[in-house]
């Protein structure tokens, strides 16, 4: 059965800060058929790509990236707040709606010859991906896909994307 996504998805004004509409996807992780479906169809989406690791993002873009990885037989890789790894490390600053942060990631997460796919829950500046793509390529793999639940397409997070020549795909897209 296929499920219209964005009836799992709650809006919920004024966080993390006055002004924002947070796209909550708690009611799509709370109904297994929704999520299931979100999952299979992630997977349809980059079947045959020969994809070896599914890099996500902290926090949310591990709930369907480690799914994902599971139903495509691949390796799952971790992007943390610095200081989360206890490894050797690759840092990536990026700029967020909300704030500039960063990511790390254990250096020997990738190399060169894996296939990966970002999977991430919420496309919205476009500054997470953009970082989860460079940092992907900074270790020698071959980004084949950046996937997403819900798009927030008014944050125009694609046409930062663009010039990185790499497939996106977005369950839902948001004006």
């Amino acid at each position: 059965m296929t499920f219209r996504i964005e009836d799992y998805i709650r809006d919920v004004p004024d966080f993390p800060k006055k002004g924002v509409v947070f796209k909550d996807i708690s009611p799509l992780l709370g109904n297994a058929e929704a999520f299931k479906d979100v999952i299979d169809r992630l997977a349809r989406a980059v079947r045959g790509k020969g994809i070896t690791k599914v890099v996500s993002a902290e926090s949310r873009g591990f709930i369907f990236g480690s799914a994902l990885a599971y139903v495509l037989g691949a390796g799952f890789v971790m992007l943390r707040k610095p200081g989360k790894l206890p490894w050797k490390t690759e840092k990536q600053e990026f700029k967020t709606e909300y704030s500039t942060d960063a990511f790390e990631v254990h250096t020997d997460a990738l190399k060169k010859g894996d296939i990966v796919v970002i999977v991430d829950d919420v496309l919205a500046t476009g500054g997470t991906a953009r970082a989860a793509i460079e940092l992907s390529r900074r270790l020698k793999a071959r980004v084949a896909a950046a996937m997403f639940i819900l798009e927030l397409e008014f944050l125009k997070g694609r046409s930062k994307l663009d010039d990185l020549g790499v497939e996106i795909v977005s369950l839902v897209k948001s004006s």
